[in-house]
């Protein structure tokens, strides 16, 4: 498992070219700055890695199939008045609620910085960096289409500000990274929408589902665009780094930006990202689907299962877990 792992993530880091250099991002100013924060970031104490501490913070990867283990695993094993208030792409919550025991988000590691360290086990599940990206693509995609139906919405901008005007509803507009992707694939499809309506339709559209230009952005137009160089690529590694255009410390978008702008910096973060895999409590894989959740229930469920039951025994004597 832990080989497999690691080959996950050498296959994410993938050599792109995305910020030109600039005098603010010279080479030895950046080699600094992100070894610095790469040293500081490889210091650790963290002991007994396997032992689930008081909070469970659940890094959620994009396109990993970590609904399923959200709402099949850790939503029956945590009431709702156990779990932290929904952070996703807010990065402002109160992690001290009364009996917040569980974190669930898409948020990137620097929210560890919102938490107790000592207390705090986090669980990750990787995928297929390739297998990945096509899945971004065409989730992507798949949410933008919804709103073409609307004929009151004529454009992406307004059925942006439609969304968000229902109170009470976690769009998937609010949540990073699709508050960035599915806008943009949104404000495509409308304009090849009207380019139909003013051209007419084609008269062949072709077999190629990835290349269906008069419809939808094809696939290797998405993959070389400057957004999902920004987010896709790398994206896994940068989220366990704890380095996304999300990233709740102000500081980790120099290093992000240092990484992006001179490619042999990447080797830093990869490193740092091993790091922390390795001190997770439990790391699934998509791809070993059976196996992984298995490990799952195993590793995770039955602690939680024990830790939970403890801490009932321990209110109803009257001592307070906390």
């Amino acid at each position: 498992m832990d080989h497999a792992v690691s080959l996950a993530l050498l296959l994410v880091l993938l050599v792109t070219n995305v910020y030109p250099s600039s005098s603010a991002y010279d080479f030895e100013h950046c080699e600094n700055t992100v070894k610095k924060w790469a040293s500081s970031s490889l210091h650790s104490d963290t002991k007994d890695g396997h032992i689930l501490k008081d909070m469970l913070f659940f890094l959620h990867v994009p396109r990993t199939g970590g609904r399923t283990y959200f709402y099949c695993f850790l939503k029956k094993l945590y009431s709702s008045s156990l779990e932290c208030p929904r952070s996703y792409d807010k990065l402002r919550f109160d992690p001290r609620k009364r009996n917040c025991r569980l974190l669930a988000t898409h948020d990137d590691y620097s929210i560890m910085s919102k938490l107790a360290r000592e207390r705090t086990s986090v669980v990750t599940i990787l995928r297929n960096p390739i297998d990945r990206v096509f899945s971004a693509y065409e989730f992507s995609v798949e949410v933008a289409a919804r709103f073409l139906v609307h004929s009151n919405l004529t454009s992406a901008t307004k059925t942006s500000k439609t969304v968000r005007l229902k109170k009470g509803v976690i769009s998937t507009l609010d949540i990073w990274p699709w508050k960035y992707l599915v806008p943009w694939m949104m404000e495509d499809l409308f304009a090849r929408r009207d380019a139909r309506k003013r051209n007419g339709p084609p008269n062949a559209y072709g077999n190629d589902s990835y290349n269906m230009k008069e419809i939808v952005m094809p696939l290797h137009e998405f993959i070389n665009h400057p957004v999902a160089l920004d987010i896709i690529h790398n994206g896994a590694t940068f989220q366990v780094a704890g380095l996304t255009n999300n990233s709740n410390i102000w500081e980790m978008h120099e290093v992000r930006h240092c990484v992006m702008t001179h490619q042999t910096l990447g080797k830093y973060v990869l490193e740092v990202a091993k790091k922390r895999l390795d001190e997770m409590l439990y790391v699934g894989l998509t791809e070993d689907h059976r196996e992984s959740a298995t490990m799952f229930a195993n590793l995770v469920g039955a602690q939680v299962i024990s830790q939970l039951g403890a801490s009932n025994a321990a209110t109803e004597s009257g001592s307070v877990f906390w």
